[in-house]
């Protein structure tokens, strides 16, 4: 099997994030992922959550 690519990468993160990664794909990235572009892909991910949280709260706000 290959490595997992960009999209690959973000589908995982982003299935992790709402918690509903299957056991298969869960496996599959930690057997043949690398740890670094997870935690990029997870720290951008944080990031653009925490901003996207912050304009809905002030455009409520406001």
């Amino acid at each position: 099997m290959s490595k997992p690519n960009l999209l690959h990468v973000i589908q995982s993160v982003l299935a992790a994030a709402i918690g509903v990664q299957s056991n298969k794909n869960r496996e599959r990235d930690f057997e043949q992922g690398s740890l670094p572009s997870y935690l990029i892909v997870g720290f951008i991910f944080t990031i653009l959550f925490i901003l996207s949280l912050v304009f809905i709260v002030k455009s409520i706000i406001s």
